[in-house]
């Protein structure tokens, strides 16, 4: 089970990198800030459309609809957080790995 765990997590992080850096480009990482807007796009279209794109591929990586669900949810929350300026980069970064850490967790235990 320990060696699962550590084969799912590391896919799941691996699936982050891949979200968070070649699969967003400059147009959607700034347009996903409602501080940054892109004009005539609005912030909420192009922040699901990022959250969307990794509860894609956390449901890949896991075969789980439902982490892929609450993956979206997940991180449309936690870069909403950054958007407010309650997180830094560095803590934004660490709640992601958290529920990776998490979806790892309820796949290896049959919790969903």
């Amino acid at each position: 089970m320990a060696g699962e765990f550590v084969t799912l997590f590391a896919l799941l992080v691996f699936g982050h990198a891949l979200g968070d850096y070649p699969l967003q480009n400059d147009f959607m990482a700034r347009g996903k800030n409602w501080n940054t807007p892109v004009p005539g796009v609005p912030w909420y279209h192009l922040l699901a459309a990022h959250s969307v794109i990794h509860g894609g591929l956390a449901g890949l990586v896991t075969g789980s609809v439902v982490i892929g669900m609450l993956e979206t949810t997940m991180h449309f929350a936690v870069d909403s957080l950054k958007n407010r300026g309650i997180t830094s980069i560095h803590s934004d970064q660490a709640l992601h790995i958290a529920c990776k850490f998490i979806w790892a967790l309820l796949i290896v235990k049959n919790l969903v």
